[in-house]
């Protein structure tokens, strides 16, 4: 782990508290494809149902990425980012009994669900009709607070998750990632294509339930494919060729359209493809041939409150170690540079 520094500098707009609050520090999106903006304001009140958190740290995924570009319809700016956020609760709204002041939890991406709508009644949350999303449509973890609904908030006590840092990740990029897993079924050879925060730490998952990972990463991408290799993949290459033997299943995080005609061709008759994005570029035309035999190709969306505690104690059984890059949260822009140029190895995190 160690700090990067950034050339790049951010606006501050001074902040005006009435008597007896405190100011807080917020990187903020204002309009699509800008820069964040440091701003000051006052510290954000729960509401009824709702806590405040002290943010110790904040993941930065490439959802953010996609907020920043302005390729999520569904934003409502201004906006902070952030929805890998691990923090300390310093204030209950009314009616909060869980979790208590000084619990540490941490805020996922699904950060609110109707409760009423046929997804939700079916137990389907990451459906719901009417949803909230942290750092997307309500404010989230790119600041040194964060208020969020109780109810979805997830518990990270220190054991084991002592190190707030290395715990981000596992909000997103883990969650995500968990939840993409759990529709590859309980085939052997795994095809993992994209290798950054999510394949590395399902990489891990996998090898401790016996299953063999085959990593696919940009052409000529030695150092990703190093990376795999030293977490326990039988096979990296890249992303272009076929591996040598057919998958199971394989698990699409890279934001590439193309990639789904190849791995549908590396995957088995049966086989599944599940592109575990939020946003994705246009998929080519294939053949049709590529397809069947009973080829199997999903989405996933969201996630569940029920996906991220299953995730969370699978990670802990699987000793799971996030290989993190820490930031100052004043170089948020730095670190989705690094994310959109691929200079990252695991995960980026920004620490207030």
């Amino acid at each position: 782990m160690y700090i990067a520094f950034s050339s790049l500098t951010s606006a501050r707009r001074p902040a005006v508290a009435m008597p007896g609050t405190t100011i807080m520090r917020a990187m903020v999106l204002k309009a699509p494809g800008r820069p964040l903006v440091l701003d000051e304001r006052p510290d954000p009140q729960p509401g009824p149902g709702e806590i405040r958190i002290r943010v110790e740290a904040c993941g930065v995924c490439r959802t953010d990425l996609h907020l920043v570009d302005g390729e999520l319809p569904q934003a409502r700016l201004p906006v902070v980012p952030g929805h890998e956020v691990v923090g300390v609760v310093d204030a209950l709204g009314d009616g909060v009994r869980s979790p208590a002041l000084g619990d540490r939890v941490g805020i996922p991406w699904l950060g609110g669900a109707c409760g009423v709508c046929e997804y939700c009644r079916r137990g389907e949350e990451n459906l719901c009709d009417a949803p909230d999303f942290t750092g997307c449509t309500r404010d989230g973890g790119f600041a040194t607070h964060a208020v969020a609904r109780a109810a979805f908030c997830l518990p990270l006590p220190r054991e084991p998750y002592p190190d707030a840092v290395a715990a981000a990740p596992l909000l997103c990029a883990g969650l995500i990632g968990g939840r993409t897993l759990s529709m590859a079924g309980d085939g052997r050879n795994i095809g993992l294509y994209g290798f950054g925060a999510a394949a590395h730490i399902l990489a891990q998952v996998l090898v401790h339930q016996g299953r063999w990972v085959f990593a696919f990463t940009s052409p000529g991408d030695v150092e990703a494919q190093a990376f795999a290799r030293s977490l326990g993949a039988v096979w990296a290459g890249d992303s272009t060729v076929l591996p040598p033997e057919p998958l199971d299943a394989a698990l699409i995080f890279a934001p590439v359209g193309a990639l789904v005609p190849q791995a549908l061709r590396a995957v088995r008759k049966g086989g599944k493809v599940v592109c575990g994005g939020i946003h994705m570029s246009d998929i080519p035309s294939f053949p049709y041939r590529w397809l069947w035999e009973e080829r199997q190709l999903r989405s996933v969306a969201n996630l569940t409150r029920a996906d991220g505690h299953a995730f969370l104690q699978l990670a802990a059984q699987a000793h799971v170690v996030t290989h993190v890059r820490r930031y100052r949260l004043e170089k948020a822009n730095q670190a989705l540079d690094d994310l959109r140029h691929g200079r990252l190895e695991g995960a980026a995190v920004l620490v207030p």
